[in-house]
């Protein structure tokens, strides 16, 4: 259910740290938490997702955002998270409340029983007036294991907590129908369906990791969570409480008046595909119609390494993604089961099992407006009968 008194806001490494210098903004920061303590004082809970903490650690290991490499970055986010924590702790006590530090990895997003936890944690913090500063755990992640930008990363906190809104804090006032630079461009006050304008969102900051794509997708994941999103300029007086009064222009991305249950919207909103399936046409005409799961027989390809209970990408074999659900059984056993379709689950597996590859309470459809994934290039599997001397034969 939405908490109509919490909020996430999203601040980006660009509003935090000099570009030069590679310092605290304290100016910014002052700003910034004088409205949060405005938003306080009304009664809202207040949840910060703040980037910088790379960036202010890049001087002290002896590099610029271009020299920097992947441990560069990870030495970097270890020195820059006590100062990006300091400032906001300095700042804080002048509006009397106190900070917490979360962070995050992807496998607290993508493991049910770890984002529960997690959830547990910031709902008390709330309680006792704390507010929570999130942040990917930069220190530890890499390319394979990370969430890679902080606009989903507040998506994600924002369907976890039930917030009302995100507020993505960036250089720009918002959304516009192709690249601001170009002078014939639109500013764009309102939209419903994010995926009308992914191909305009092109380019990013100096010291973020993500653009105006990554704000639209971060939208997107809220607005099927049933939050509101809001995508506005950082560098302004009250840049927070401006937005939510609608003083100032900014882009309102609007949320689904019909949202996704917490349970659906985990299984829905995926940072990282753990795997996918390609299912047979019949199958995909009738997807979601009954209370029928997916099974072994409707399988046409599938791709990735997963296990029991991760999430994967259902598709058409055009190639169009129509849900995402828990799979019942690991890769490797969904391969021995679709090479050997005649032979019991229970003699191929050693154990019980009715074979069914997603159950139906385990599978969600996508609705209209939720950004499809593309099929990966890599699904080559096809099923069909193994030769005679294959280990998969009746495994």
């Amino acid at each position: 259910m939405t908490d109509k008194r919490s909020i996430v806001i999203k601040i980006g490494s660009a509003l935090l740290a000099n570009q030069d210098l590679l310092t605290p903004r304290f100016g910014f920061l002052q700003r910034l938490l004088e409205d949060v303590a405005r938003l306080r004082a009304d009664g809202w809970s207040v949840i910060l997702c703040s980037s910088g903490s790379v960036a202010l650690g890049l001087k002290i290991v002896g590099e610029t955002p271009e020299t920097a490499g992947v441990s560069d970055k990870q030495a970097a986010a270890a020195c820059g998270m006590p100062l990006l924590l300091n400032a906001y702790k300095q700042v804080g006590h002048e509006y009397g409340f106190e900070i917490a530090q979360i962070l995050l990895t992807l496998g607290d997003f993508e493991d049910h029983r770890r984002f529960l936890n997690t959830r547990n944690t910031v709902h008390r913090l709330l309680e006792a007036g704390v507010v929570p500063i999130v942040n990917e755990n930069d220190s530890i992640t890499t390319e394979q294991i990370r969430v890679g930008d902080n606009d989903r990363l507040a998506a994600k906190v924002a369907q976890m907590v039930g917030a009302s809104d995100l507020i993505i804090l960036t250089g720009v006032d918002g959304l516009y129908d192709r690249n601001p630079d170009d002078p014939e461009a639109q500013f764009v006050p309102e939209v419903e369906d994010v995926g009308l304008y992914m191909d305009a969102t092109k380019g990013k900051s100096t010291l973020g990791t993500g653009g105006m794509a990554t704000k639209l997708q971060a939208a997107n994941m809220a607005q099927e969570a049933g939050v509101v999103t809001w995508i506005a300029q950082g560098e302004v007086d009250r840049p927070l409480s401006t937005v939510l009064s609608g003083e100032r222009r900014s882009t309102k991305v609007l949320a689904n008046p019909n949202p996704l249950s917490g349970w659906d919207s985990w299984i829905a909103n995926r940072l990282q595909m753990a795997g996918s399936l390609v299912i047979s046409d019949e199958a995909a005409k009738m997807l979601g119609a009954d209370d029928r799961p997916i099974t072994r027989s409707q399988i046409v390809s599938m791709d990735g390494d997963f296990t029991r209970g991760d999430v994967l990408h259902i598709y058409d074999q055009a190639g169009t993604e129509l849900a995402r659900g828990l799979s019942d059984f690991t890769s490797e056993e969904l391969r021995v089961l679709t090479v050997n379709p005649d032979t019991p689950a229970e003699q191929l597996l050693g154990y019980r099992s009715k074979g069914e590859v997603v159950r139906f309470n385990n599978l969600v459809m996508l609705q209209s407006h939720h950004l499809q994934w593309d099929a990966p290039s890599s699904m080559v599997y096809e099923v069909a009968p193994p030769d005679e001397d294959s280990p998969l034969r009746n495994a």
